[in-house]
């Protein structure tokens, strides 16, 4: 018997179709230290203390941050978790994140390029997506949707962080990130808290122990554009 649990994703495997490649990520560290100002501005300062605080749990066990770049989140996620598993696509950027969290031990930093590589053969109490999402196609952003849905723990999180206008050399917009994965969550997924307003939005999410759901408000009237050919949400 198919176990109900099981989120089921409608393509059998992931496509990299307009997802940007990992040499893309590794001139721009190439050219740059800190490409985005991750260390200095002030507004990923304040990004960073709201991600932090929508966290509903003061502490987690095992977490995993997707797309780590240079770790300034990393470090400060670190301090709320008992491990925490960093990866990115790019070795340049996974150097300079493991200097800055090396007093941090209970941080693992692991090179895979995502989606081709994922998933991860582990569990997770939580799962940070924080503006890496839209540099996937329609059907990679599926794909990894469905994974973290199958990693995540019974009453495990999964927050996502993403600057919501386009962008240039992304293929989707953060709003489109959000508004889809809100739309894909039922059943698995509870949708907890969602704040889509100013220049980045913000979602939690709760994998379901099995219980009723609770209806969510829905921000957004994205659709299930993974269900469509084109992978440039720019063409609808």
């Amino acid at each position: 018997m198919a176990d109900p649990t099981k989120q089921v994703s409608a393509f059998p495997e992931p496509t990299t179709a307009d997802t940007i490649p990992p040499e893309f990520f590794d001139d721009l560290y190439r050219r740059s230290a800190d490409p985005w100002g991750f260390e200095t501005s002030d507004y990923e300062a304040q990004k960073y203390d709201e991600t932090l605080a929508v966290l509903p749990n003061e502490r987690y066990g095992d977490a995993l941050e997707v797309g780590c770049s240079i770790g300034v989140l990393t470090k400060r996620l670190a301090k709320r978790c008992d491990t925490l598993l960093a990866i990115d696509c790019s070795p340049i950027a996974l150097e300079r994140a493991s200097a800055r969290c090396e007093k941090e031990r209970h941080v693992q930093f692991l090179k895979m390029n995502v989606p081709q590589q994922y998933p991860i053969e582990s569990t997770f109490d939580l799962v940070v997506l924080s503006e890496v999402a839209y540099y996937w196609s329609w059907r990679d952003l599926r794909w990894v949707f469905d994974r973290i849905v199958d990693q995540l723990r019974p009453r495990g999180h999964l927050l996502l962080v993403h600057w919501a206008p386009p962008g240039p050399d992304k293929p989707l917009t953060g709003i489109e990130v959000h508004g889809a994965f809100v739309e894909w969550a039922a059943p698995m997924l509870h949708h907890l808290f969602g704040r889509h307003e100013g220049p980045y939005w913000v979602d939690l999410f709760e994998r379901s122990s099995l219980r009723p759901r609770c209806e969510a408000a829905r921000y957004s009237t994205i659709r299930n554009k993974a269900d469509r050919d084109s992978t440039n949400p720019r063409d609808w």
